[in-house]
């Protein structure tokens, strides 16, 4: 392998401190997608369970529904693909819809219990 191609796979690889800051950003931009029937977003609503930047930054995502025959389903998937695929140094998503473990109440946070009156 000659060195410039060394530099190039070099250059390509993400640190840590790079996927953590699009974590961040993926965050933030999952705090803007709602349910429509739920004044929260799906983020506090605990309904993210995975992000995972991969190295080519390419981000894969699990996350669940609050109720499995959710009516907005293919609206908030595309709404959460769409979002994170806008997010500055992502270079695609992949939205797995999982239902393991069953999401409950407990998932969500403090700010999400407060709004809607369970604390």
């Amino acid at each position: 392998m000659e060195f410039r191609s060394l530099i190039c796979i070099f250059a390509a690889i993400m640190t840590q401190e790079d996927k953590t800051k699009i974590e961040e950003r993926i965050v933030d931009v999952l705090k803007t997608v709602y349910d429509p029937e739920i004044p929260v977003n799906i983020y506090d609503l605990g309904m993210i369970y995975k992000i995972d930047v991969q190295d080519d930054s390419s981000v894969e995502l699990d996350m669940t529904f609050t109720a499995p025959n959710c009516p907005a389903a293919d609206f908030i998937l595309e709404d959460v693909r769409t979002k994170v695929e806008s997010v500055e140094g992502v270079k695609g998503a992949n939205v797995n819809l999982v239902f393991e473990p069953a999401w409950d109440q407990s998932m969500m946070s403090e700010e999400a219990r407060v709004e809607l009156g369970f604390d």
